[in-house]
């Protein structure tokens, strides 16, 4: 599933929302320098953030479609997993993950990470929580349970997906701790809202998880399902997004046991 989201590389790119403003800021002011590593770097939504406030960016991505909108952005992208791209010696005084951590072996990940750091560089790993209101999220599951009933998202227990997530990035902000290898390791959370109206959403729910390996006529069954309970309220809704992050600082030298 990790390199299906290139199925249409332009619809992602334009549905995707981007990153907090604040967040950028706070990881470029933490940052010894501007050169930056973006792993899965995707169509550039982030790096191109980062780009705009003054970083050199390099991405990582193992979708060739991907890479190849990014490049067509003015990025440059290197196509391979992380885990298995070559440095070549090259490191950096930030490396980010904006929504593509979950997709990266969690030990060896952050073990190449830090290898790639400066000293005192910034590991900021990060992505967007987002849970539709019921009377969107409620009509999207039921046609997904009639018509994708073999998928594993099928039949998934209820769930605060925003708790889920929480207890992710905690793990996460653990396993960064226990390496010895990084300092100032911390949790941060940005909340925001974006209002959409049902063409804006329809355009986004392809891109996601569930639907980037469901036949096309299928997609659109589930499309109309969603559009009229969002034509019942009114042709428009507003998301609320959680941002949330987990930061810290590469040591000069690793921590003795």
């Amino acid at each position: 599933m990790a390199e299906s989201f290139g199925t249409d590389a332009q619809r992602y790119d334009r549905a995707r929302p981007s990153y907090p403003a604040d967040l950028v800021a706070r990881v470029v002011a933490g940052s010894p320098g501007t050169d930056v590593l973006d792993v899965g770097t995707g169509t550039g939504i982030a790096a191109r953030q980062f780009h705009a406030a003054g970083c050199s960016v390099l991405g990582v991505e193992p979708d060739a479609r991907m890479a190849d909108f990014a490049r067509s952005r003015g990025l440059t992208v290197d196509v391979a997993r992380f885990e298995d791209w070559p440095a070549a010696g090259r490191t950096f005084d930030t490396v980010i993950a904006a929504q593509s951590w979950h997709w990266i072996d969690p030990v060896a990940g952050i073990a190449k990470a830090a290898d790639l750091l400066r000293p005192n560089g910034r590991l900021a790993l990060f992505g967007h929580v987002f849970e539709a209101p019921a009377a969107v999220a409620e009509p999207f599951a039921a046609a997904f349970r009639r018509l994708v009933p073999d998928s594993p998202f099928a039949n998934q227990p209820p769930r605060r997906l925003l708790e889920l997530y929480e207890t992710l990035y905690a793990k996460i902000a653990d396993s960064i701790s226990h390496t010895g290898r990084f300092s100032d390791v911390e949790r941060w959370r940005f909340e925001w809202e974006q209002d959409y109206t049902r063409d804006q959403w329809l355009e986004l729910l392809p891109t996601t998880g569930g639907l980037t390996q469901v036949p096309a006529d299928t997609t659109a069954e589930i499309q109309a399902a969603v559009g009229s309970a969002i034509d019942a309220l009114g042709g428009h809704f507003t998301m609320p997004y959680v941002t949330l992050a987990a930061t810290a600082v590469r040591l000069a030298v690793p921590e003795r046991s």
